[in-house]
């Protein structure tokens, strides 16, 4: 099975009844999780026990991507036969950020940590690229590479010429989408120019994340689609993508 879930979808906060940014890659067995933000790891768990997961990846340390990271952490702790350390890739502050809420449990007890951005790593089937894109916080924007399948996500970081280097012919690449309109910020991606990036890249699906709370997210894919020629998809929680 080759599927991508999306388990959180809101940027800042989570709406009632969804999550903040996280997503559940899946490749013939292999199973990733990218970005684990507020109320993200209840939905991971009714997709793929805290034991099953092979891999985690975080792009930045804001706790909208990595809040949850905390749960994961305490359920391989406490389980009742603790297993190898999980493969975690991460910008140093996202350590720092989740470890400052666990007062007794190390993360590294449980985590194998690895720095990102930093060249590329192997991850099962999965090649892992990253380059930093602008944002608040040091942001890692990631691209995964697989027989058959190209993946890019680019949190919900500022446009930058990496950005279009990560999604570079992706199958598909995921954008946030927390501004829109005529709205602009250096740090953040509107709609109008996640479409134009995607477009840039030569993508064949997007995306679209991390809405603010609140959103018409129905307006938000119309502005992205107008300058993007491929499919645009609204994720929504619980939303399963044949990859």
């Amino acid at each position: 099975m080759r599927r991508l879930t999306v388990l959180g979808t809101c940027g800042a906060w989570p709406e009632a009844g969804r999550g903040a940014s996280g997503f559940l890659v899946e490749y013939d067995g292999f199973r990733l999780v990218l970005d684990l933000g507020y109320a993200t790891f209840p939905r991971l768990q009714e997709h793929c026990g805290a034991e099953l997961v092979d891999a985690v990846v975080i792009t930045h340390e804001h706790p909208d991507h990595c809040a949850d990271l905390s749960a994961l952490c305490r359920a391989r702790y406490f389980a009742e036969q603790r297993d190898a350390r999980l493969p975690l890739y991460c910008p140093p502050g996202v350590i720092a950020r989740v470890q400052a809420m666990e007062p007794t449990e190390d993360l590294a007890d449980v985590f194998d940590i690895h720095p990102l951005p930093s060249g590329s790593h192997h991850l099962g089937p999965f090649r892992l690229d990253s380059a930093p894109l602008p944002h608040h916080v040091p942001h890692a924007g990631v691209r995964l590479t697989a027989p058959g399948l190209t993946l890019a996500y680019g949190g919900d970081a500022g446009p930058a010429e990496e950005l279009a280097q990560l999604a570079a012919d992706a199958d598909l690449f995921i954008a946030g989408a927390t501004l829109h309109g005529p709205d602009r910020d250096p740090l953040l991606l509107n709609t109008v120019e996640a479409g134009a990036w995607a477009t840039r890249a030569r993508a064949k699906r997007l995306l679209l994340t991390h809405f603010w709370p609140g959103s018409d997210r129905t307006r938000w894919t119309a502005e992205a689609a107008s300058g993007f020629a491929g499919e645009v998809i609204a994720a929504e929680e619980g939303m399963a993508l044949p990859l």
